[in-house]
This record gives structure tokens, C-alpha cells and sequence, in this order.
């Protein structure tokens, strides 16, 4: 049985979400800003992850270096991530001892120091992070493939931001960000654990209600217009080995059609994890497993199906197998997709794909840190009754549904494909 929810708005706009979970003797607490990526504009793209580095540098109560050993002393884990729509900071620690990150998340959502030197050392590990990533293939091929898909939305960037901005982007800049956004009217406090809720309202309200609110956030996002055609594109670079990556506009996690795209991509690939903790389970039953790893045409493949604000991208990307080509796997793709398209799924694959997505889900759901996750997590683009009903909006897609949506959203001219070829090899004609 779902334990009960605790809602309350404070008087400046902070939206606090409690859940009791006895369990276990721990409690996990997150604070949630609607603000990410598609947040930035050209010139400071990245700057919302440069600001969730920042806060792990100090405030007067907190001074850097001091809370990785207080957090670590009490037997407590920490962590921060920023994506496309949100950023979010959270603690899990043993009950007893949760008022530190409970204190900590109150004091840096007003009192965070942004230190000059800490700032330019920042930049020096995000530049060094971003020069990281462009050693990896995936990293270099996802980047070419967002940027095609999306010419005026602000997904067009990756999150850790474009170098030249990460060159140039200032102290006042990022404080500047900090100031706009991290105010409690933009923010979701999520406890969940072994608490009383009474006592760890009144804690909250204690901690957090005096915060001042800011003013309004005007959001200026763009949509991104429909697909013109078919873009293909190829990206060179260091390794041995060939990818592939099929992209193809998807539907917002609010739209109807995400719940049967999401059994559908279980259906291809595998059902994708929602969940930052989520694990994953075998996906050697899919369409695309059988036809790609068993016909020895990849080594692997997988599909990415996010939850997003706005309409995002799903993508099918597969490990080019030594003998064979990139075009090989774009055939042996296209095939699967035209059969979706052509067929209605039997009961049988039908049944196994809602039970894989819905085993997913549950493996993503159990933990006490999960739940907070997904307390948070559902409420940056739609709310928390978005996961409650998650199982049975699941249970209610059609054969015909995902014919249907394989139909609409799987074709070429919505497609972005990418392949990543090591520099030594040569572009298939």
C-alpha cells in the first residue's frame, strides 16, 4: 500500500512534500530547482551545472571542505545533478542525524559564498570534465545529434554547456543564475523516511519559510518547430570501434502518447530506466537485441526514452559489430521499426514488454532515496500522481497504441541518425 503524502505550500512559495517510510532508520532528503538547461541561453550554456558545482563550496555556516566529512562521520551519502529541466541536491542519512542535510540544503538555497578562487578553480574542473567527455564517442556523437534535432529549443545544448562558454562565463554571472532561480517559490523540499511528519514540518518551516521568495521566473522557451526531413550526419574521432545512433523526436512525458511510446521502446530495446538509481534489467528478449546481438550485426543496443518537459528525443543506439558496417545496423533497425509499424504486437510480446517497463519501475521505486527521487523527480514536469498512475496508465496501452505511435513518431523525416566512425575507418557509400 502507497504510504500517504504530506503536501504543504509555505507563505513564500516553497512546495514541501513529506513521506513516512519506517522501513529502515534512514531519511532522505532532496531539494528540487526547476532549472536546467533549458533554462540557458547561448553565451552561458552549462551554467546551471557550474552553479550545482558551487554549492558544494561553502557558505558561512558551511565552509567548504567541512560537510564531506560531517556527512561521512554521520554514515550519510550526498549527491547533486542537473539535467535538461531541474537540478537537485540531496542527503540520505540516518533519522537520527538528518537535520544536518535538513540545515545544510536551507542555508545554500540563500547564503552560498561563490568565491572568486573557488570559482575560477571550478572552472578548471569543468573544463577538464567537459574535455573528458569529448573523448568519448557517445558523448561526441549524442552532442552532433541534439544539436540537429533542435534548432531553436534550448535541448540544443548539452547539459555541461558549449567550451567557448565554459572560457568565458563569470562570477557574476553564476551568481547572478544562483540568485534567479535558487529561491524557495522555484524549489521542491522532499523528505521521505523514518520520521514523524508533524515534527519534520515544523523543522522545515523553521529552516526554510524565513527565505524570501524572488520574484517570478519568466520563462522564455522557444518550440521547437516540427521536422523538416531527414538529417543524417557522421562524426569522426579517436577509438576503434563504430556507432550508431537512431533518433527520432518523442512526445513530452505529460503527452498521452508516452505511455505506449514507453512500451514500445520496452518492445525494441528494452524498457529505459527513468530512474537516476533505477539499475536495469536484461533486455536480450527485444526486437532489436535478437535481431542486432544475435544476428552478430552489433555488440550491443539500447534505447533512451527520457522524461522531459518539453518534447524531447528517443534514441536507439547500437555498438557496431567489428565485421560489419554502420549501414548494417541502420538496415537491420529500419526492419524492426517497418515490422512495428506494419504489425500490431501479439498479446504475448505485448504482455512481456508492459511487464519488463513495469519491473523496471519497480526496481527504480522500492528504496527509501527512491522515493524521494520520484517525489521530486515527477512533480519538475508534471506532478507526483504522474508516477502513482505510471503502472496503470502502462496497463492501458493497446496493441493498436503502439502501432499507432511507432506510425506517427518513427519516420524518417523525423529522424536525426548518427553515426560515429574511428578517424582510421572510411564512410560507407
Amino acid at each position: 500500500m502507497q504510504q500517504p503524502v504530506t503536501h504543504k505550500t509555505f507563505t513564500n512559495g516553497l512546495q514541501v512534500m513529506l513521506k513516512e517510510i519506517h522501513t529502515a532508520p534512514i531519511v532522505s532528503n532532496w531539494v528540487w530547482y526547476r532549472v536546467g538547461s533549458r533554462d540557458e541561453i547561448p553565451g552561458v550554456t552549462g551554467i546551471s551545472h557550474w552553479v550545482e558545482h558551487m554549492q558544494f563550496k561553502g557558505t558561512p555556516q558551511f565552509p567548504a571542505g567541512v560537510l564531506d566529512k560531517a556527512v561521512s562521520r554521520d554514515g550519510g551519502i550526498w549527491n547533486a545533478f542537473t539535467y535538461m529541466d531541474w537540478t537537485t541536491y540531496f542527503e540520505t542519512m540516518p533519522a537520527e542525524k538528518v537535520d544536518l542535510g535538513v540545515r545544510l540544503e536551507a542555508d545554500r538555497m540563500a547564503n552560498s559564498i561563490f568565491d572568486a578562487d573557488e570559482v575560477a578553480s571550478e572552472r578548471t574542473v569543468i573544463i577538464s570534465e567537459r574535455q573528458g567527455n569529448e573523448n568519448h564517442p557517445l558523448f561526441k556523437l549524442g552532442e552532433a545529434i541534439q544539436a540537429a534535432a533542435f534548432r531553436v529549443h534550448p535541448y540544443h545544448h548539452e547539459v555541461i554547456g558549449d567550451m567557448a562558454d565554459l572560457q568565458t562565463i563569470s562570477r557574476e554571472d553564476l551568481y547572478q543564475h544562483y540568485h534567479s532561480y535558487y529561491r524557495p517559490n522555484n524549489a521542491v523540499v522532499v523528505v521521505t523516511g523514518d520520521f514523524e511528519t508533524g515534527a519534520m514540518l515544523a523543522r522545515l518551516q523553521e529552516l526554510f519559510e524565513a527565505i524570501p521568495a524572488g520574484d517570478p521566473i519568466q520563462r522564455k522557451i522557444r518550440p521547437e518547430p516540427a521536422s523538416s526531413g531527414e538529417h543524417r550526419l557522421v562524426v569522426e574521432g579517436p577509438g576503434e570501434t563504430a556507432f550508431v545512433q537512431d533518433t527520432y523526436r518523442a512526445p513530452a512525458a505529460t503527452d498521452p502518447d508516452f505511455f505506449p511510446f514507453v512500451v514500445l521502446d520496452s518492445l525494441l530495446t528494452g524498457p529505459s530506466s527513468l530512474n537516476l538509481f533505477g539499475g536495469g534489467i536484461s533486455n536480450k528478449t527485444s526486437r532489436l537485441y535478437r535481431a542486432l546481438v544475435d544476428g552478430e550485426i552489433a555488440v550491443s543496443v539500447q534505447g533512451n526514452l527520457p522524461a522531459t518537459i518539453d518534447p524531447f528525443i528517443y534514441g536507439i543506439t547500437a555498438t557496431v559489430h567489428p565485421q560489419k558496417t554502420p549501414e548494417d545496423v541502420i538496415t537491420a533497425i529500419d526492419q524492426e521499426i517497418k515490422r512495428a509499424q506494419d504489425e500490431t504486437p501479439t498479446t504475448e510480446a505485448l504482455t512481456r514488454a508492459v511487464k519488463q517497463a513495469r519491473a523496471l519501475f519497480a526496481y527504480g521505486s522500492e528504496s527509501i532515496t527512491n522515493q524521494g527521487f520520484w517525489l521530486g523527480f515527477t512533480e519538475m514536469f508534471a506532478s507526483y500522481q504522474w508516477f502513482t498512475e505510471y503502472l496503470d496508465n502502462l496497463a492501458a496501452v493497446t496493441p493498436e497504441d503502439v502501432q499507432r505511435v511507432a506510425q506517427t513518431y518513427l519516420r524518417p523525416q523525423n529522424r536525426v541518425l548518427g553515426t560515429y566512425l574511428p578517424a582510421s575507418k572510411e564512410v560507407a557509400p
